[in-house]
């Protein structure tokens, strides 16, 4: 045996050794469970704006968070995206896109209320006009 591949001298080296000793074998056994511990459910929310849940789940959560309902096109394209199992792909694609979309949506929102967000919104629109006359021009 080569002495680069001599291994012998390190203590407990190997994959056949004994599973007991073995470092990726757990030494130590579960922790118990803690004892006089009680937990009561807690009550259920009352549902004041549309939920979405996981197929996967029979029903909704005690407590859910009620501040964003979904709405729009971004509530719609998450609606079908709750349609489909947590496992699918599509799932997370549709939320993910879900997400983009309301930050448009938002955006939009806030140029519809607010004169100022309008006025910015309209110079930046604005700008990319000119930039983009200035460029066709050039070539």
């Amino acid at each position: 045996m080569n002495q680069a591949t001599d291994h012998s001298n390190i203590p407990d080296w190997g994959v056949d050794l004994d599973p007991a000793k073995r470092p990726a074998v757990p030494m130590e056994r579960t922790p118990p469970r803690l004892e006089g511990l009680h937990w009561d459910r807690p009550a259920q929310q009352p549902r004041t704006v549309e939920v979405l849940h996981s197929i996967e789940r029979p029903g909704i959560t005690p407590v859910f968070g009620t501040s964003v309902p979904p709405r729009g096109l971004s509530g719609w394209i998450r609606r079908r995206a709750f349609r489909r199992s947590e496992s699918d792909l599509r799932h997370w694609m549709l939320l993910l896109l879900a997400d983009r979309v309301n930050v448009v949506e938002g955006l939009a929102d806030d140029v519809r209320r607010s004169p100022r967000a309008r006025a910015a919104a309209f110079g930046l629109a604005g700008a990319a006009l000119a930039i983009w006359v200035l460029r066709r021009r050039r070539t």
